[in-house]
């Protein structure tokens, strides 16, 4: 963390709402690409951010401003989408959602760029049949590409639970993308 986000978090500590705004503004994108992989569902994600930074204001005073930030408010995102994944309907993948994934995988180019749509139909047929704690890890360290470690301190697993449900995920994932024709 810089300098700068260091006194950005400790002026938020003292509730300035202005820097916390900043906050917001900074790391929104972030936590909304995870929560929107994890959700596989545009408005419950959006929902999700909100709810991610309710959390992280009214918390914010027990951050350790030691720790990433990113990190902190990874693992309140995290949370908080087991916690709608564990309550909610899980969103199961459809035809058009494997077309989805055709027409990307097919496509030319490799800096193709993902509308939100796209990628709330691809994650769905990628992770259907995933458990929400496999589906978390295959979504930070594949998808959002964070290191064991930063899982680790994410979700509270220690590394072996992390690689074990990262590898069952992978293999799934595998299973999944044969059964569709892709080798």
């Amino acid at each position: 963390m810089t300098e700068t986000e260091k006194h950005i978090i400790l002026r938020c500590k003292d509730g300035d709402k202005t820097a916390f705004r900043w906050v917001v503004q900074t790391y929104q994108r972030m936590v909304f690409s995870l929560a929107l992989k994890m959700m596989a569902d545009e408005e419950e994600a959006k929902d999700v951010v909100q709810e991610t930074f309710i959390h992280a204001w009214l918390g914010i005073g027990d951050y350790d401003v030691e720790r990433p930030f990113s990190t902190w408010l990874y693992t309140i995102a995290s949370r908080l989408c087991l916690n709608h994944l564990k309550r909610g309907k899980v969103n199961s993948a459809l035809s058009q959602d494997e077309q989805a994934l055709q027409r990307f995988a097919s496509g030319d180019d490799s800096q193709q760029t993902l509308e939100n749509k796209e990628w709330v139909s691809i994650v769905k047929v990628l992770t259907n049949g995933l458990s929400s704690k496999q589906r978390l890890v295959f979504t930070l360290c594949q998808l959002e590409g964070l290191s064991a470690a930063e899982v680790e301190q994410i979700t509270g697993m220690n590394v072996l639970q992390v690689k074990s449900n990262l590898y069952v995920a992978r293999q799934r994932i595998r299973k999944r993308l044969k059964e569709l024709g892709y080798e």
